[in-house]
Order: C-alpha cells, then structure tokens, then sequence
C-alpha cells in the first residue's frame, strides 16, 4: 500500500489535511467531492451531511474571491466550503494481514460470557445489538472476543466514544489485550490522527473524517452528551459504516427511545445487571444541606459537605466532587485549596484537564472537583464520590447513575459511599436511586 493510499484508506479529508503534493491528488483512484453543495439556497455538508440552514455561514472567501458558504457544524474539524473539495480513496485496497491475537488471560462472569458471544454473533451478521450494562460491568472485555474474530478476518473496528477522557481511559487497555494489532487512538490534537488502522478507538467528532470505512462500529455511553443530542454525529455513524456492518451499543442508561425499541422488537438487546466482580451496585445516599448558593458566594461550604471531604483527607481516599457547572467549580476548588492545597478542578473546557486527570489517578491530587465531564469513562480504585447540589436540573437521571458507577469498580474495593448533598429531592434523584436497586435485585437473583 502506496503512502497515499494508506493515508487516504478510507478517509474523507481535506487537501489541507493530506500531507502530499496536490498532482498525487489527480489520480482516478482517488474520489473528489464538492465541500458544501446547495442549490435554492438550501445547502448540504458533504463531511458531516449537516442540513440545517441555520448552521451555515458565508464569508468573502480569499481561495475563491467570491462570498463563500460554509458548514458551522463541523468547524471544529477544519472549515468545509463550497470551494473547498473533499478526497477518499476509491481504487483497489490489497489486503494486509497483521497480528490480532488477544493476550488478555482474564476470565469473563457467566453474564460476561452470554454478551460475549451475542457480540460475536451480531458481528458476524452485520447486525444491530444493544449492551445494557450496569456501571463497572466489565464493558471493555466482552468486546475482545468479537474484536479478535473480527481482526482475524481483516475487518476494521471502531470503537466511538463521546469524550476524550474516555479514549484516553481505554486505549491502553486495547493496546495491551491487543499488542500486535497497531490500534489507533482519534480525538483533537492526536497524534494518531491521520493512522490507518484496523482497530480505532475514536471520540464521536472524529467520525466526520471516515467513509464507508468499518465493518463494525461500537458506540460507547450511547446516551451520552453530545453523542445523544447531535443528530449529526449519528448521521456520521452511518456514513462511516460499510454498507453491510454491524452497530453495537454500549451504555447503563440506555434512553426511553432505545428502551422502547427494545421492547418492541425492533432492537436485539442484552443486559449485564451486575458487576464482574459479583458484588452490589453501591446505592446512593440522600444529605439535606440547606440553602447554599449565598453561602458559597461567601467562600463558605455546608457542615456536611466538608465533613465528608476532611474525612476523606485524614483517610487519604480519592473522592470525586462533582459540582453543577463551572462557576460552582471554581468557587468550591479555591476553598478546598485553602484546606488542601494539591485539590484541584477540572472541566470540558479546562485545557489541562488530561494532566489533572492523571494527577488524580496517581493519588498527588487527593480529590478531584468536575463538572458532569468526568461522570462517565474515569475509573480510580477505592473511590468514594459525592455530588454538591443534586437538586440541579443538569444531574438527570443517567448522570447520576453514572456518578454512583464511579464507585465500587474494582474487585479489591468493591464497596464505597456514594452522597447526594442537595436542597430537595428531585424525581431524577430518586429514580436513580430505583433505577440501582432495580439493577441490583436482578443481579441479585
């Protein structure tokens, strides 16, 4: 396989995003597309199929001297216009064999083992499956079978995520269960952005760049923002799906839609109500804490609220304090830096977040103050968690039971103690705490 043609295999990008002489572009086995088409003033992105008139923009363009339009839905990824053009590769791709063997030696629960192999079968006949899975379920191993299988056979796998974190969080575990097989780890400022390989671990956005390219595509957290809220990035799915593929869905807290689908027929599904490490989801307790925010806005914190945290501190337990947004974060972390200084914050638009993450992971950071950004893909032995405001509408039910799903993870610490401090239950608040029971008398029997 010619550089190019590696670089471009399956691929839909810009010519600023192809590192070779424009004259290599003119070859025929090499697919060009109008950027943004429109015709009545109604327009399409090519890249993202973006169709909303309102996320369209146009601007005096300098390439092409006239007032030129362009997609605002996928900017982030690099400006597509209507005189900008779009390359894939379309000629003959020789097939190309390399190791795809798992070493990962660990043993699946007999619930594991049935998912497993539902996995395996909807990949061998390009269909659609929904993995209902409870929090620390043990998701990432019951892919590797199907994924082992799959490589066998030559086929390309992407397994989509809806946040960095999350990429950062497995693409270690795939390179270890899967040494040989070269994986590709996609989300802003990758260094693998532009690799072609057989097994990609990738955030959501990062679809927009593929085409037709993966025999199966695994969605992660399927329900997650802004995987859940973009119908974009859905479109993306299926535009960078082979013809004949399988979906496979992952998540804990599936939506009414899909769970609607389920029940009538019209989605597989299959559901792991317990953890591989056979114990109980931990359930969440309840703290009244009062009226706060005028407290706050005095750099004051609840009793309870920092009992719970100088508990923690004099124990050297990670907790994770999970705030409603960002102007709460950065009111509660300069408190807690006064009594502890290597406390720290983080949030989606934080541009250390990857190294305060990590800090947290190695225990220099005692507790980690976020926003919903981390409720979801970070896993850290023998942590607690707690929520500050509860009562916020953006704790719904899904956030919250994957708050509690922090906790209680690893075989070696499978307890621990989840709080809501709040100023009145919500129904989001107690159907989370149901929706964990419910899990757990069903795991139970």
């Amino acid at each position: 396989m010619s550089s190019l043609q590696y670089h471009l295999s399956g691929r839909h990008l810009l010519a600023s995003e192809i590192p070779f002489p424009s004259e290599m572009l003119e070859s025929e086995d090499i697919q060009k597309e109008k950027g943004v088409t429109g015709t009545n003033g109604k327009f399409q992105c090519t890249r993202c199929l973006n169709k909303q008139r309102h996320l369209f923009a146009a601007y005096q363009c300098a390439k092409c001297g006239k007032l030129c339009t362009y997609c605002r839905s996928c900017i982030m990824m690099g400006r597509v216009s209507e005189c900008e053009t779009l390359y894939s590769w379309i000629g003959e791709t020789p097939v190309t064999q390399s190791g795809s063997g798992l070493v990962w030696t660990g043993t699946l629960s007999p619930l594991q083992g049935h998912a497993s192999n539902c996995i395996k079968h909807a990949m061998e006949n390009q269909s659609e499956l929904l993995v209902w899975a409870v929090c620390g379920a043990g998701k990432t191993e019951i892919l590797f079978q199907g994924i082992e299988e799959a490589l066998k056979q030559n086929k390309r796998i992407c397994l989509a995520t809806p946040r960095t974190d999350v990429v950062l969080e497995l693409y270690p575990r795939f390179q270890q269960a899967f040494p040989n097989a070269d994986a590709a780890a996609l989300y802003g400022g990758s260094e693998d952005r532009y690799k072609s390989s057989r097994l990609v671990l990738s955030t959501a956005h990062q679809l927009f760049r593929f085409k037709q390219t993966f025999d199966c595509i695994i969605i992660d957290e399927v329900d997650a923002f802004p995987f859940s809220a973009d119908q974009t990035l859905q479109e993306a799915v299926q535009k960078a799906r082979k013809p004949e593929s399988s979906l496979i869905f992952l998540t804990a807290t599936p939506s009414k839609e899909m769970q609607n689908r389920v029940l009538s027929n019209k989605l597989p599904s299959v559901r792991i109500p317990g953890r591989y490490h056979g114990h109980l989801l931990p359930v969440p307790r309840f703290q009244w804490i009062g009226s706060y925010k005028g407290r706050l806005q005095r750099k004051k914190l609840p009793k309870p609220l920092l009992k719970w945290i100088q508990e923690h501190l004099d124990k050297e337990k990670p907790a994770f304090l999970f705030v409603p947004n960002i102007p709460a974060l950065h009111h509660v972390t300069a408190i807690l830096q006064n009594i502890h200084p290597s406390i720290e914050g983080v949030h989606s638009e934080d541009p250390d977040r990857k190294e305060k993450v990590q800090r947290f992971r190695d225990r220099i950071s005692p507790l980690i103050v976020t926003t919903t950004i981390l409720e979801r893909g970070v896993t850290v032995p023998d942590s607690d968690a707690a929520v500050f405001g509860a009562e916020e509408d953006i704790f719904t039910e899904s956030a919250l039971v994957q708050i509690a799903g922090r906790v209680g993870r690893h075989q070696d610490y499978p307890a621990g103690d989840v709080v809501f401090f709040h100023y009145g239950k919500t129904n989001a608040m107690i159907q989370a705490r149901l929706h964990i029971n419910k899990m757990n008398r069903e795991a139970f029997r």
